[in-house]
Parts: structure tokens; sequence; C-alpha cells
């Protein structure tokens, strides 16, 4: 399998009004993001509201269009677009279960958070990847300490990068010091092991820093826009990555205004694309920042 890189959209999980899931709604999110030329695919994540999702029935049907989707593109195009299968759990039986499913399934890579809420110790998470690396799918550890509140420090991340089949970190500590040092700690020194991005707006000075690519929440609403960023920056291309950069830093700034996936929800609704609702405890934005989310989509005309 070729390396982790380029620009992956974080999808949302397209919701009707009374919080049901809009299957078709996502199956032509999918093709949308396929059409526009975006390099790969994250379902299951923060972004798709995994925690209020039925594991057995709304997941497993999720992952069957994605999948036959990208498969029929595929057989159309010829042009591969891996898809990421979000993985995690604070319980580690329960991780090994959904990486196994992704697996099984057909995904390219498992996306596995650190353990959220119990807090393990280092030794705990260490193990924790052990245990689902054990499981033969490429593994993508997700570092979100603002979510978990445990943080992987870069001492961490060296053991578990050490461990089979860890191919990459999705990055989003907010901390371009602590991405710098793993990619002088580890991507320098294996050069397979991916580090992405987790932040729409340090895309550009972390792939200038070396980074592989970002897994964005913007690139819902323009994939054609972000994967135009992210590959120019990647192929040495600056001037035409922060001509992009900064024509869409007012919506990477307003995507997170009042959370997340409610606020880019609410851009995509404005724009007609499949997005819809939230669940509970996830609500609406608030009026403020939808004035906020509007004007941002005015100024980077979109």
């Amino acid at each position: 399998m070729s390396k982790l890189r380029g620009a992956f959209t974080a999808l949302v999980t397209p919701m009707f009004s009374d919080g049901s899931i809009d299957f078709e709604g996502w199956r032509k999110l999918v093709k949308l993001q396929l059409e526009g030329g975006i390099t790969g695919l994250l379902a299951l994540g923060t972004t798709g509201e995994t925690p209020t999702l039925d594991e057995h029935e709304e997941e497993v049907k999720l992952i069957e269009i994605i999948m036959t989707e990208t498969r029929e593109y595929t057989k159309k195009t010829g042009r591969k677009v891996p898809v990421v299968i979000g993985a995690g759990s604070n319980c580690t039986k329960d991780a090994v279960f959904y990486v196994e499913r992704a697996k099984k399934m057909g995904a390219d890579y498992a996306l596995v958070v650190t353990p959220y809420y119990n807090k393990p110790s280092d030794e705990g998470i260490y193990r924790h990847f052990e245990a689902v690396s054990k499981v033969g799918i490429p593994i993508i550890v997700y570092n979100i300490a603002g979510r978990t509140g445990k943080n992987i420090s870069t001492d961490l991340l060296c053991r578990i990068a050490d461990l089979p089949n860890i191919v990459g970190v999705k990055e989003a500590s907010g901390s371009i010091s602590q991405m710098m040092e793993v990619i002088a700690r580890i991507s320098h020194k294996k050069p397979d092991f991916s580090l992405m991005c987790g932040d729409d707006a340090l895309t550009l000075p972390i792939i200038g820093a070396g980074a592989d690519g970002v897994f964005s929440v913007v690139s819902n609403l323009t994939p054609e826009l972000v994967t135009k960023m992210t590959m120019a920056a990647l192929d040495g291309d600056m001037k035409t990555a922060q001509e992009i950069h900064y024509r869409l830093l007012p919506i990477f700034k307003a995507a997170f205004v009042d959370g997340n996936p409610t606020s880019i929800k609410y851009a995509m609704n404005l724009r007609n694309l499949p997005a819809g609702g939230v669940r509970l405890p996830l609500v609406e934005v608030n009026d403020n920042a939808k004035k906020i989310i509007e004007a941002a989509l005015k100024e980077c005309n979109l």
C-alpha cells in the first residue's frame, strides 16, 4: 500500500430533521467527494457523530455504502480513493472489534483514537494500540487531547510507531511544535510513517514543515479547493497553496465557531449539500454563529 498522503475528508453523517440517517444523502455526499477529486475519505470519525450512531445497523450500512461507491468509482475511473474507517473506543476489546470490522468490510485503514474519559497511563495507551495493531490492517493513530483528555507525547508515539501496522498519525493536538517533533523523530526515520494534520487552518504551515496531508472538515463543503491546496503544497507550489489557504481561511475558522460538526453542517445546508441536522446532545448552531458562517462563505466566495 502506498503512503498515506493528500487530502482526506472527515465526512459528516447526513441526517433528517428527526435525527434519522439520510442514507441516500450519504451516498450523494460520497459521490460528490469522489467527483470533486478528494484524495481519500474518512467515515465514522468525530465529524460523523459516531458516538451517537448505532454500531450494528447504522454504522454497518454507512460502511457498506461508502465501500460500494468508492469501488464503483475506481472501476469507472481507474483512480483508487482510500477509505479510512473510524474504529476507536475507550474499551480496548471494542476497539479491536471495530478494527476487525473495518478490515472485514474492505477498508484501507482504521483510525483509532486515544482511549478517552478513562485517561489511561502511557503504558495503557501503548498496550491499547498494541492490541489493535495485531488485527492486520493499517492503523492511523488519532491524537486529539482536546476531546480525549490525554495527549500522546512524542516519546510515547515513538513506541507506538514501532508496532506492526502503525502507518501514521492524525495530529490534532493543535501544537505545531509537537507536530514538527513527530516529523523529526519519527517520519524522518520511518519514511512510510505519515503525519496527517487534523486542523484545516494548520494544513499549509505543517505541510511546509514536512507533513503529508490533512484530514479535513472543510472539504465536506469544497473538496476541490482543499485538495488543490493540499496537493499544491505537497508538490512545492506554495504560491497556489497560499492563495487557496488565505481564500479559505475565514471558513477554516468559521467551521468550528460553534462546534463540530454543527458548524460545517450549517454551512453545507446553506449550499444545499447533504448534511441536515445533528443528534443530541449536539444542537443547531446559535444565531451569532450562523451570521459568522454566512459571512465566511460570502468572503470565501463559496
